[in-house]
């Protein structure tokens, strides 16, 4: 069963900005990504690496979930950097690039290794071809891992693929990788959206993903978080209708009934278990919100 817990927007944060990690407290993200990847030079890693750990240790977050970004598996910066964030105890370590169930392996005896407390997750970046095509081994390859995150610009880069509206040259892999997480009971977040000035496409792409099944999308600024929080959370009407679905089923199973119909269509489980689902994220949203 996949874990539930909001991921409609996961914020990646610098982390060798200082005033962004402090600014990141107030922001309405459900997630954090503190960020030693791509956002840090590489004369910076080290300083980013103990403001980051820091940061994720704090307790300063309030309901925000913490994840630290590590450095690739092929760069001199990795190994540290995992020990550092293992130290640390964030709720998750974020590793680009994951390409098979053997690194998803390794990855974890790093951790293990390195004293991370049980509660700290592997969150798994596909954005390869080959991470696309042993996306359902990845999933599966460890308990730890609990999220696969989409590395769009990645993706596009490797394919050769230009960025369109509709992304219609990405779909494949992305569906890919939505059967793997789903198979393997894993959270799955989409990618980001690079024109930060375009809010009216940001919010085209969130819904998109909404109706491909993804559980939220990975952000790289503050603006996109408003369309993103509200595309991916169920809205009143779904609420309504998913307690109605509810109510009438649960009628009809106590009146012996076979039949159930709301709003002239027939019910069944499945419609049932999705009700469930939406109310029930209603419920994990308004409590990280409190």
């Amino acid at each position: 069963m996949t874990e539930l817990k909001p991921r409609r927007s996961v914020l990646y944060m610098p982390g060798a900005n200082e005033r962004a990690l402090e600014k990141a407290k107030t922001l309405p993200a459900d997630a954090l990504i503190l960020d030693l990847e791509d956002a840090v030079a590489p004369d910076a890693k080290e300083s980013a690496r103990e403001r980051v750990c820091a940061a994720a240790s704090s307790g300063e977050y309030g309901s925000r979930e913490i994840t630290i970004r590590v450095n690739g598996l092929d760069t001199e910066w990795h190994d540290a950097d995992l020990r550092a964030a293992a130290q640390a105890g964030p709720a998750a370590v974020v590793v680009p690039k994951v390409n098979s169930a053997r690194e998803v392996h390794n990855i974890e005896r790093a951790l293990e290794l390195g004293g991370a407390p049980e509660h700290t997750k592997i969150w798994a970046m596909v954005e390869t071809p080959v991470a696309m095509l042993h996306a359902e081994e990845i999933a599966a390859a460890s308990d730890r891992l609990t999220v696969l995150v989409m590395g769009t610009n990645d993706l596009a880069k490797e394919l050769h693929a230009e960025h369109v509206p509709g992304r219609g040259p990405l779909l494949g892999g992305l569906s890919l990788c939505l059967l793997a997480a789903r198979a393997t009971g894993k959270v799955i977040l989409d990618g980001v959206y690079n024109d930060v000035q375009d809010l009216e496409g940001f919010e085209a792409e969130c819904v998109q993903g909404r109706q491909y099944g993804f559980d939220g999308k990975t952000l790289i600024h503050p603006s996109q978080l408003e369309p993103c929080n509200r595309v991916f959370a169920p809205s009143a009407e779904e609420i309504e209708r998913s307690q109605r679905i509810i109510e009438a089923f649960d009628q009809a199973q106590a009146a012996g009934q076979g039949v159930v119909t709301v709003d002239g269509r027939m019910i069944e489980n499945l419609h049932v278990d999705n009700a469930r689902r939406i109310l029930a994220l209603a419920d994990a949203i308004g409590k990280a919100t409190e």
